[in-house]
């Protein structure tokens, strides 16, 4: 069967400036991510990290403990208990506990999940006034976060369920829950972002869109860190400094981390041959992908192509 489909990331909170800087791990979703996913945070919790866009889910998540900041786009709120997140799969988002716990719940689900008998649930998400960086976040009060976490519940326990009609289930508690945060329609406010982090979303969001491999006869243009830089109008040494005091990885990190996450999609969930993914990807052969891919990842194209070698990330 051909895979001819392009992929995008699948299902990584920066500090005030009277915080000390964290690092952050930029974070990519599993290439092979299931198209619902439902988790309590008290079985996953949450890490600061920062996750670049094109991703192919919508994230729902609500906070019953605990307080950190949130981060979409150039836009950050500070968190605690009640508060219910929406975020858009194109933005770039990131997360900073400034708690030592946080409870509740968080869905990812994928537009796919909609297909066939769910489109107008689609189309709900789509025109859903809170799955904006301006206004991601929605202030509730104990009565309304009850009912939010009642909801999460519920879905939980029917996707953890063998009905044969959960999907059904799911999908009224999931169009109730965005029901009754549309109600609320209080948007806990926002406050702009520091210099050192619209830097390192500027990086992030060109790395992205760099890495916009459309087609076989695709090709990277932008590869250095100092092409990087050119095009963000800074010092290249300025912004690997500032990349680095917030993630702990330098400018050529990333940008090879990145090469070889597209190069995994590209591998996984496309019958392209190896040959033509080392040319989209900028290499100038077969021979200096093949090395590149072995180097980072111990194995080959080939053999991860073959042993679907997938790293999980939820």
């Amino acid at each position: 069967m051909e895979k001819s489909e392009i992929p995008r990331l699948e299902l990584s909170a920066f500090a005030q400036n009277s915080y000390q800087v964290p690092f952050l791990n930029v974070q990519h979703y599993p290439i092979d991510g299931d198209h619902f996913v439902i988790k309590n945070r008290d079985d996953y919790p949450v890490n600061d990290y920062i996750s670049p866009n094109r991703r192919q889910f919508y994230k729902i998540f609500h906070m019953t403990s605990g307080t950190g900041i949130l981060t979409v786009g150039l836009h950050q709120y500070h968190m605690s208990a009640g508060d219910i997140g929406f975020l858009h799969p194109d933005e770039i988002m990131s997360w900073q506990t400034t708690s030592k716990e946080t409870g509740g719940h968080f869905c990812l689900i994928n537009p796919k999940y909609f297909e066939l008998d769910a489109g107008h649930v689609l189309q709900l998400f789509k025109q859903f006034p809170y799955f904006k960086a301006n206004k991601a976040v929605i202030q509730l009060n104990e009565s309304q976060s009850s009912k939010i976490n009642h909801y999460f519940e519920l879905m939980l326990q029917e996707n953890e369920g063998d009905n044969e009609d959960k999907k059904q289930a799911i999908l009224l508690h999931l169009q109730m829950l965005l029901l009754e945060a549309q109600r609320v329609e209080k948007v806990l406010p926002n406050v702009n972002v520091s210099e050192g982090y619209n830097y390192l979303y500027s990086f992030l969001n060109l790395l992205e869109s760099s890495f916009q491999v459309q087609n076989p006869n695709s090709v990277l243009q932008i590869k250095t860190a100092s092409e990087f830089a050119d095009q963000l109008n800074v010092h290249p040494n300025y912004l690997n400094r500032i990349v680095k005091e917030r993630t702990g990885k330098t400018l050529r990190e990333h940008i090879q981390e990145r090469l070889i996450y597209e190069a995994k999609s590209l591998l996984f969930q496309t019958d392209w041959t190896i040959s033509t993914i080392g040319y989209a990807l900028g290499f100038s052969g077969p021979a200096s992908f093949s090395s590149f891919f072995q180097k980072k990842e111990r194995v080959s194209p080939s053999i991860y192509r073959k042993s679907g070698l997938l790293q999980p990330n939820i």
